[in-house]
């Protein structure tokens, strides 16, 4: 099952900003989505329950990143929201 990875501007805005070495290994991270966006064994892939149960999902990217996504099952879309330096992350959203 294939999906279609979609990064929205402010995610893309802050992968942009990266030196680019790293540019590079977070587009393959988030590349390897298409293929594989839930969690399972052995991944860096978490599944967050948000207010009103709803579900966003979390990756990260090598030790120093990482991106906030939500999967559309029915139109096979990952859309990346937020790309943030892990130590953002856990200020902005705890450990």
């Amino acid at each position: 099952m294939s999906f279609e990875v979609a990064i929205r501007r402010k995610a893309q805005a802050f992968i942009d900003s990266l030196p680019e070495k790293d540019q590079q290994i977070v587009i393959n991270t988030l590349d390897r989505l298409a293929d594989s966006p839930y969690p399972g064994k052995g991944g860096d892939k978490e599944k967050l329950v948000l207010s009103g149960g709803s579900f966003a999902y979390r990756i990260h990217i090598g030790r120093r990143y990482t991106a906030f996504y939500t999967i559309g099952k029915e139109a096979k879309l990952v859309q990346i929201h937020f790309v943030m330096t892990i130590e953002q992350a856990h200020k902005k959203y705890g450990r």
